[in-house]
């Protein structure tokens, strides 16, 4: 078997932290979406079936949870410190796509959001 790519998905992170330019965003928070891609060798997890081989999605999460409960003003920054984070600590990752969405920014619209979305590779 000749494996193209593989990646690991967290999907619709959900998460209230204390985001934002205006201070009001700051003080009161509000409720963010967080979608992470990222590619690994995975060769080894699938032949042997073990953990060590590859990276366990709680750890990634655990890393996406602390980083997003450090107040940031611009969602580029929470993200930026995410990348450097998962790289840092997961050797094995080779790119992350992440997209970070602030679900009710103070811009007045029914049913409005807004989103940066980042790829990098190590």
């Amino acid at each position: 078997m000749r494996i193209k790519e593989y990646h690991i998905e967290l999907v619709n992170i959900h998460l209230y932290a204390y985001h934002g330019a205006i201070a009001q965003e700051n003080k009161v928070g509000g409720w963010y979406t967080l979608n992470l891609r990222a590619r690994i060798d995975c060769h080894d997890s699938i032949a042997s079936d073990d953990l060590e081989a590859t990276v366990n999605y709680a750890d990634i999460y655990e890393v996406v949870r602390s980083e997003m409960q450090i107040p940031s003003k611009l969602l580029e920054h929470v993200c930026g410190r995410i990348l450097d984070k998962l790289f840092e600590k997961f050797a094995i990752i080779g790119e992350i796509e992440i997209s970070l969405c602030k679900d009710t920014p103070p811009m007045g619209g029914d049913r409005l959001s807004s989103s940066v979305r980042i790829k990098a590779e190590r």
